[in-house]
């Protein structure tokens, strides 16, 4: 009985956090026509998502687009030629590396610090002083992210994708002796837009994860300073985890 009981209870947890999730969402796409009463909060979150969060990514990308490299130019050994070694590479890059390594780094960087910022002012009653003045949290705190997330993430990911191309070029060029005209052309080979375009939908879709999954954990922190670290560490876990279960479904739709 005990083990029912605590399934039982589990369950019902995770349907309430269903529930919840839900409903924010909700509350989230009903407040998204008002947004432009609040542009310059979303012009501030689209610098501290977007531009704060660039140096990292690149510094990401260089190293991701090297051991692509790497690893494709082993496991081609003979067995494929070398000419088609950066339309391997671009093809990772483009659909599936830039964008799901740049969501998780933001994740890591931009979902932990929306939890903090919203769990801070939740112990702190910051959040409850807003409702005492009538104004919504969710239009004035949420929108913003949200809509920062949708849009500064498929940007972070072209300069991902980029930038990992030409680290894997430079190692190309320095370390597995094939020349750059050889290296580009079998990007452009096979590149197909449907690539480029299927991969930023990813990218906006952990976007909007990643901030709607940080602003949950803000909204709901309890317990002071300890409450605040325990959000932030959910949110980091937890848009991982979506990002990763999200990236399949879409592949699995776009691609499968």
């Amino acid at each position: 009985m005990n083990i029912i009981r605590i399934f039982g209870s589990r369950v019902l947890f995770f349907l309430s956090e269903i529930g919840a999730f839900s409903i924010l969402v909700g509350r989230i796409i009903k407040s998204l026509p008002l947004f432009v009463k609040n542009i310059r909060l979303t012009s501030e979150q689209m610098l501290m998502m977007g531009v704060a969060s660039l140096p990292l990514v690149v510094f990401t990308s260089v190293f991701t687009g090297a051991v692509s490299a790497v690893q494709a130019a082993y496991q081609f050994q003979n067995y494929v030629p070398m000419r088609y070694l950066g339309t391997a590479v671009g093809k990772a890059v483009i659909i599936e590396l830039g964008p799901v390594l740049t969501g998780l780094v933001v994740a890591g960087r931009v979902g932990a610090s929306i939890a903090a910022e919203l769990g801070t002012m939740k112990v702190t009653e910051q959040i409850d002083a807003l409702d005492t003045m009538a104004l919504d949290p969710v239009r004035f705190l949420a929108v913003p992210r949200f809509i920062a997330g949708l849009l500064m993430l498929p940007v972070l990911t072209i300069f991902a994708n980029f930038v990992a191309i030409m680290g894997a070029l430079l190692v190309a060029l320095i370390f597995i002796d094939i020349s750059a005209y050889t290296f580009l052309n079998g990007v452009k080979m096979f590149f197909d837009l449907r690539d480029l375009f299927g991969g930023l939908l990813k990218s906006g879709i952990f976007g909007m994860i990643i901030a709607i999954v940080g602003c949950y954990h803000g909204f709901k922190t309890t317990g002071g300073a300890e409450g605040v670290g325990l959000s932030t560490t959910k949110a980091v876990v937890y848009s991982s985890v979506m990002i990763l279960i999200s990236d399949y479904i879409v592949a699995h739709i776009l691609f499968g």
